[in-house]
């Protein structure tokens, strides 16, 4: 069927790609993996929501749709779409200053950002800037997630402790608040979060296989229940989340007035990253195990029409769940079919059980998220982090940081720019080393080893970088403290064997330092340049200035070709013997002085 489709078709019907793997076999394990996916997100989603500052309902809807269209028009085979902790963080980031969370007002500007996200999603992936998410790196991503836990934790205080604490405080603020109420503290209120809480760390820690959060919601909600039962609501003052709507998710519709869209325009290039670098990243990880290929632009559409249908049918912004896709995976998930199903089965378990969301204390929902949260902190990546690179470890240190106490979507972007300027410090400033010849290899192979004599006359250089606009004033002053170094080395040979891309910039710089040589009295060689880099000098006619005669591919023919150049009454007072064409002069006699 693959075979018999147009190219274009199968691009705007991905599917097509992988519907010939479906059989009896993988539609068995898709619904067993289907069913799985479907329980697990039924305390995520009412969670997630509730992260968000949209009512509990609202997790579960973002859980179904936009699973169905993701995963049609994704690439992944195991990414599965919905609510997450940090995109329900963000939105919570952006809209919390606009409209109150979980009025009707907020609602419509949640569902419009969404809409407003697919459709630069969609864009994005159409315009090939896939290669986008690459710029946001692991440890802004670790640093991010890291604050955003202890930032989800902060938030659950006050119904963790039934405490009075004012929405859109800084997480600083938030303790101080509560540190104020310590003697406020509702000991029944406390006792269902700590028993959900510590009834989910023994199941995670000793049945990992049973699902930890639904049980603990429901240790959390009996023990509400009871306490209601002996002491009276009255006495205890347990609220909870409330009985949810049992049925389909309604239609909505995002509010397009210019108004709207104008105020919300500054959030969605950091919700937009933020919810492609979740989705990327989690369908990479995957197919790491799986052998399979991502297309990065194909995920960008897919994840824009999951949003942008979406948002008409009530879901807020949706993206990659590292949970509920690794719980694919692990559940033996063949084809997408499985995240498609578990969308068109959480309908019907919603159905079912929302009413007993009722029964659901707001201290379970805030032991629960506590758990999310914790879980959340990866400390062994941060620990890796830490012992492999000062630099990375700064950025991430520092989006963490941020992360705590700016608003999140200039936490994420300030996260990227300090990427971007490690990278740029690091390729910016290529290894400019001096190579010597090795008189202990039959060969007289390069070496670095600077106990190692120089030729007087020539020095070799080998360059490890690209040669860009950024790069060009560090290989400038580099080669001009050589030369000042050994004023008689007045021929350069550059090993080239490392330059993967020049510029016009740096085919500038070349040609100067090629130049600066021949004011010197010698020339500038090449040995092994690319080809690929080569192509551009010679389309630019710097080629002409540097002199294609200088150009080697052969380190022998190279050397040879110089060492005619040489000036030999040099040569006949050196007794170094740098290269084997040096053996042909007598060593030098003796000063008697």
């Amino acid at each position: 069927m693959l075979n018999a489709c147009p190219l274009w078709l199968i691009r705007m019907l991905p599917f097509l790609r992988w519907w010939p793997m479906v059989n009896r076999d993988t539609l068995r394990a898709d619904f067993i993996a289907s069913i799985t996916g479907a329980i697990v997100v039924l305390p995520q989603g009412v969670a997630f929501a509730v992260i968000a500052g949209m009512p509990p309902e609202y997790g579960l809807y973002t859980a179904m749709v936009p699973a169905i269209i993701a995963a049609l028009f994704g690439s992944s085979w195991h990414l599965v779409s919905g609510p997450t902790t940090a995109a329900s963080l963000v939105l919570f980031a952006s809209l919390s200053m606009l409209a109150e969370p979980g009025s009707e007002q907020y609602v419509t500007l949640a569902i419009t950002l969404t809409f407003m996200v697919g459709i630069t999603q969609i864009i994005m992936g159409y315009a090939k800037l896939g290669t986008l998410v690459n710029f946001i790196s692991h440890s802004v991503i670790i640093g991010f997630t890291a604050g955003a836990a202890i930032l989800i934790a902060s938030n659950q205080i006050k119904h963790f402790f039934g405490v009075e604490i004012p929405r859109g405080l800084h997480f600083h603020e938030i303790l101080l608040h509560f540190s104020g109420q310590v003697n406020l503290i509702n000991p029944y209120v406390t006792l269902v979060g700590v028993a959900t809480l510590l009834s989910g760390i023994m199941i995670k820690r000793f049945t990992p296989r049973v699902p930890y959060m639904i049980v603990a919601m429901l240790v959390g909600s009996i023990v509400g229940v009871m306490l209601d039962a002996w002491y009276g609501n009255a006495v205890t003052h347990i609220k909870t989340v409330g009985a949810l709507p049992a049925s389909l998710p309604p239609l909505s519709m995002p509010d397009f007035s210019p108004a709207t869209l104008k105020e919300l325009a500054p959030a969605v290039l950091a919700v937009t990253l933020l919810a492609l670098t979740e989705a990327i990243s989690i369908g990479r990880s995957i197919a790491i195990k799986t052998g399979q290929h991502i297309d990065s632009n194909q995920e960008f559409i897919g994840q824009g029409l999951s949003n942008t249908v979406g948002s008409f049918f009530s879901a807020y912004v949706a993206t990659g769940s590292f949970n509920r896709s690794g719980v694919n995976y692990q559940a033996g998930a063949k084809t997408p079919i499985a995240a498609a199903l578990s969308g068109l089965l959480l309908i019907g378990v919603v159905l079912a059980v929302a009413p007993l969301a009722a029964y659901l204390p707001n201290a379970a929902m805030a032991g629960i998220l506590v758990l999310v949260a914790w879980g959340l902190i990866d400390f062994h990546h941060i620990k890796k982090i830490f012992q492999a690179s000062r630099s990375d470890f700064t950025v991430m240190a520092l989006t963490f940081v941020a992360t705590l106490t700016l608003e999140l979507e200039f936490a994420i972007l300030l996260g990227v720019m300090l990427s971007l300027v490690v990278y740029l410090n690091r390729t910016s400033r290529p290894k400019v080393v001096s190579r010597v010849p090795n008189p202990a290899d039959p060969k007289r192979a390069f070496t670095t080893d600077s106990r190692l004599p120089e030729c007087p006359q020539l020095k070799i250089v080998r360059i490890d970088g690209s040669l860009f606009f950024g790069a060009v004033s560090h290989v400038a002053e580099s080669l001009r403290r050589f030369r000042e170094q050994n004023p008689q080395q007045n021929n350069l040979l550059l090993i080239a064997s490392g330059i993967n891309f020049i510029d016009v910039a740096g085919a500038e710089l070349l040609a100067q330092e090629a130049q600066t040589y021949r004011r010197l009295g010698g020339k500038m060689y090449f040995y092994r340049i690319k080809e690929g880099v080569c192509g551009p000098l010679r389309r630019g006619g710097y080629i002409a200035e540097i002199g294609d005669e200088n150009m080697f591919v052969s380190k022998t023919e190279a050397i040879r070709e110089i060492f005619q150049t040489l000036d030999k009454s040099i040569c006949a007072r050196c007794d170094k013997r740098i290269f084997k064409e040096c053996q042909s002069f007598p060593p030098p006699s003796g000063d008697k002085g």
